[in-house]
């Protein structure tokens, strides 16, 4: 099979269950941006496989349980409104419990560190930038995914707890967090 289909030089993309977009319309610029950040999580994991803190297995484990919950929301993204029905709770349409699921791994992150009191400077470590990098691709995709997702969907609640996941995720792995003031000495 070849990667490449022809199909698309025209400017449109194909949707699941059928139908055909411009590649700039709402869906696929908000999938689009999911993508991102999922690949951005992708760059995460390959760091974080990297570090020798000790922390690496269970970081890569969370990453992989995110990356594959982005697949299901942009196949959701990725649907035709007229063939919602189609999708399938969890596999192809994001649920309640996927987004309610996100709030006890952010609460028991945040209970292994001291939580800043003030905006902070990303960058301690090559992995918590990279967290920050994918939360903030996230924020963007919950901004695009707004005009895209369907009445009723779970598709924005989930990239807003996702991205306090990764805030959290970032601080965690960080250890000790740069303030966003220089402090007084």
């Amino acid at each position: 099979m070849k990667i490449y289909t022809r199909k698309g030089d025209d400017g449109t993309t194909g949707l699941l269950y059928g139908g055909r977009v411009r590649k700039d319309s709402a869906a696929p610029v908000a999938y689009g941006d999911v993508d991102e950040a999922r690949a951005a999580l992708g760059l995460a994991r390959a760091l974080a496989a990297a570090s020798s803190d000790g922390r690496g297995g269970e970081l890569d484990s969370l990453l992989v349980r995110l990356e594959r919950d982005l697949w299901v929301l942009m196949a959701e993204l990725a649907t035709d409104p007229a063939n919602r029905a189609k999708l399938q709770a969890g596999t192809s349409l994001v649920t309640a419990e996927m987004v309610e699921a996100l709030e006890p791994i952010i609460d028991d992150l945040t209970s292994r560190f001291e939580q800043p009191t003030e905006f902070v400077v990303p960058g301690q470590n090559a992995v918590s930038a990279q967290l920050d990098v994918a939360r903030t691709v996230v924020r963007r995709a919950e901004r695009r995914a707004l005009v895209a997702a369907a009445d009723g969907s779970h598709v924005v609640p989930y990239l807003n707890r996702l991205s306090d996941l990764l805030w959290t995720m970032a601080r965690w792995q960080e250890d000790a967090y740069l303030p966003a003031r220089e402090r007084n000495a």
